[in-house]
Parts: structure tokens; sequence; C-alpha cells
């Protein structure tokens, strides 16, 4: 009889413990109750029926979906292989449990195809460079479909965009072909950048030579007005006679005749000189006369 009792309170012990259930931190319970869902149990210690309720554990965690590698057709019919990943988190255990029977495999599928309408509405070369686009795209994508099932895609990221081997070849002809093109640009700017320097430092000192010797003859041209004029009033001041005058100009034309010309040109004014000086003779001749007389009168 106790051998029974003992058999019996270790039979409802075990029954008892398959009642005991543990929800870790990051889960959520389902409670289901003869095949319904009855409650959700939080994290901590859930006691539940045996045979009669079970529970399903949902993770709560942000996860990641890895959306295997496809080749897409681009617009401009290049053949691209495209891969991504796909961050979610679930936000309602119970719709993530009954809405969908595989949540991983509708995920990618939906990823997938998305993915293929959206490269394929891009040439290569947006799409290489569209990447940010692409992911939020993308995003606002899965997140407006998977919200039925209890989940918010947080973000995507496109793992790579590989064209073919052709096609990289020629991208990277082109883009050596390219910087060759910016460097023989920037070195025909350089030099034409020289040139005008140089050339403007030229026209510079030019200029600058220009204002001195400028500045010399105005200097040299004011000084000889100054000593003119100088000259000229001492002259008036002095208030000459024609006599000086006349003697002036012989000494002028004495010098004149030093030199090699073979013709001097004598200007309009020079008959009043002229005139001075005849009447300069007609006086030497008077006083030699004058002279005459008186040895003949002492003879």
């Amino acid at each position: 009889m106790l051998v029974l009792f003992i058999i019996l309170a270790f039979v409802v012990f075990l029954i008892a413990a398959t009642g005991i259930k543990v929800v870790r931190p990051w889960q959520k319970g389902l409670i289901e109750r003869l095949g319904r869902y009855q409650r959700t149990a939080d994290s901590g210690l859930t006691l539940i029926a045996p045979y009669f309720e079970r529970m399903i554990k949902v993770d709560m965690r942000e996860q990641v979906v890895d959306v295997p590698p496809q080749a897409v057709i681009t617009k401009d019919n290049v053949v691209v292989e495209v891969d991504a990943v796909v961050y979610y988190e679930v936000t309602d255990p119970v719709k993530v449990t009954y809405n969908v029977a595989n949540f991983y495999t509708a995920a990618t599928k939906l990823a997938q195809t998305n993915l293929r309408n959206l490269v394929g509405d891009l040439a290569l070369d947006e799409s290489l460079t569209s990447r940010e686009i692409i992911n939020t795209k993308l995003r606002e994508i899965l997140d407006d479909a998977t919200d039925k099932w209890g989940t918010k895609v947080t973000r995507v990221e496109l793992q790579r965009i590989e064209p073919p081997t052709d096609v990289t070849d020629a991208m990277h002809r082109q883009m050596k072909a390219e910087r060759d093109r910016r460097a023989m640009i920037l070195e025909a700017e350089g030099q034409k950048r020289s040139a005008i320097l140089k050339a403007e430092g030229q026209a510079e000192a030019i200029m600058k030579v220009a204002d001195a010797n400028k500045y010399e003859k105005l200097t040299v041209a004011k000084g000889e007005a100054e000593a003119i004029q100088t000259v000229f009033g001492a002259i008036h001041d002095g208030r000459p006679t024609n006599d000086l005058i006349a003697i002036k100009y012989l000494e002028a034309l004495q010098k004149i005749a030093d030199g090699r010309a073979s013709k001097v040109f004598l200007p309009y004014e020079a008959s009043a000189a002229l005139g001075s000086i005849a009447g300069i003779a007609e006086l030497f001749k008077v006083k030699e006369s004058g002279a005459k007389e008186v040895e003949a009168q002492e003879g």
C-alpha cells in the first residue's frame, strides 16, 4: 500500500511539473487551451494545466533575415547579383504566430520579389549609387506588408550589387579614362593660370618701367622749363639793349657754323637781329672816321 502511494505521488509530481513553465525576459508565452488561444504570459514563472494547456514561446528580440543572392535584370538589361539582410522585431506575438505559417520564409520571399522590382526599375549606374534609396524603399514596402504579421521591419541593408566581370572591367576602364581626363584638364588649367600670371607680371613690369620713364621725362622737362623761366626772367630784369642781343646772336651763329651741316636755316625773326647788327656796323664806321679826323688835325 505504501509503495502504491509513493508511485501515485511521484506521478502527480511529474504531472504537476509539466504545468510549470518559465518565460525568459526576451520571450512571450502564448497559452493555448484545448487548441484555442487563451492568454499571453509575460516573463517569469507561469503555471498551466497539464494536458489541457500548452505554451508557445515567442522570441521578441530583433532578428535578421538573410535574403539569399539572386540574379536581377536592371533597366538597361544588365544582369547583376543582389543580396540583402532584413532586420525585424516582433511587436505582436499572437499575430506572428497565427497569421503566418513561417515568417522567415515569407519575409525572405517578399524581400526577394520587391528587391527585383526596385533594382529592375533602375539602370546599372543608378543601382550602384542608390543603395540608400533602395534600402529605404524596400524597408517601407516590407514594413507595410508585414504589419499584419505582427512584426516591424527596422532596417534593410543591401550587402552587394555585383555586375558581370566584363561589365566590371568596362566600368574600371571608364573610371580610369575619366580620371585621366580630369587630370589633363587640371594640368591644362594650371598651365593656363601660370601663363596668365606670367603675362600679368610682365605687363605690370612694363607699366612700372613706363611710369618711371614718364616720371623722369616730366622731371627733366619741368627742370628745363624752370631754367628757361629763370633765364628769361633774368634777361627781362636786366633790360638788355638791342646791341647786347645782337652780340649774343652772333655768338650763337658762330656755334651753329661750327657744326657739320652744310645748310643753316635762320628763323624769320632773325631780321630784327640782323638790323641790330647793321646798326652796330654803322656805329663802328662813325667811330673810325672820327678817329681819322682827330689824327689829321694833330698831324
